[in-house]
């Protein structure tokens, strides 16, 4: 469930998942969730991405290395097509509290004291409100979220009334 705020070439926003079924080197990941916080700008060259990983501190320390492998692009797989930011430094991987619900049009995101997202409904309309977010490829539904709100290191910044975007994924690698 991603929501964000784009302008003029900025953007930056809120990526999450819940990991229904894997695993990676033996390691099983189900039911584990993963954040990315998130700015990038398209008016720099190679609009270079500047975000935080949060890893749950439900996971075990195997189970989080595996997953900043994966979404860092440092693991084997096919995560280069489906993830951006690989290609920039991650600013920080903070493990913390994550509690999450992908439920349809009541989503929601809270990371300790650092991130909140809240989905109103789904968008009102036929127009595309997604950007440049991850699965846009794969059907989904675009989402309005009321709050998405974000107090962690770099990062400061609340919104309301912005993009959102739920779809299932299948990574594999």
């Amino acid at each position: 469930m991603p929501g964000g705020r784009s302008t003029h070439g900025e953007c930056e926003g809120i990526l999450s998942w819940v990991i229904d079924d894997g695993q990676a080197g033996g390691v099983d990941l189900s039911g584990l969730p993963v954040a990315i916080c998130f700015r990038y700008s398209d008016d720099e060259p190679g609009s270079p991405w500047t975000w935080i990983l949060y890893l749950d501190e439900q996971a075990s320390s195997e189970q989080r290395a595996a997953l900043e492998g994966i979404f860092t692009g440092r693991l084997q797989g096919d995560a280069a097509p489906h993830f951006p930011w690989i290609e920039d430094e991650v600013a920080e991987v903070r493990v913390a509290a994550i509690s999450v619900d992908h439920t349809a049009r009541r989503q929601f995101l809270r990371v300790r004291d650092q991130v909140t997202v809240r989905i109103h409904d789904r968008y009102p309309g036929d127009a595309t409100v997604t950007c440049v977010i991850p699965g846009h490829e794969q059907a989904g539904e675009e989402l309005v979220a009321d709050e998405l709100a974000v107090e962690a290191g770099p990062f400061d910044f609340r919104h309301a009334g912005v993009c959102g975007y739920a779809a299932g994924f299948a990574y594999s690698g």
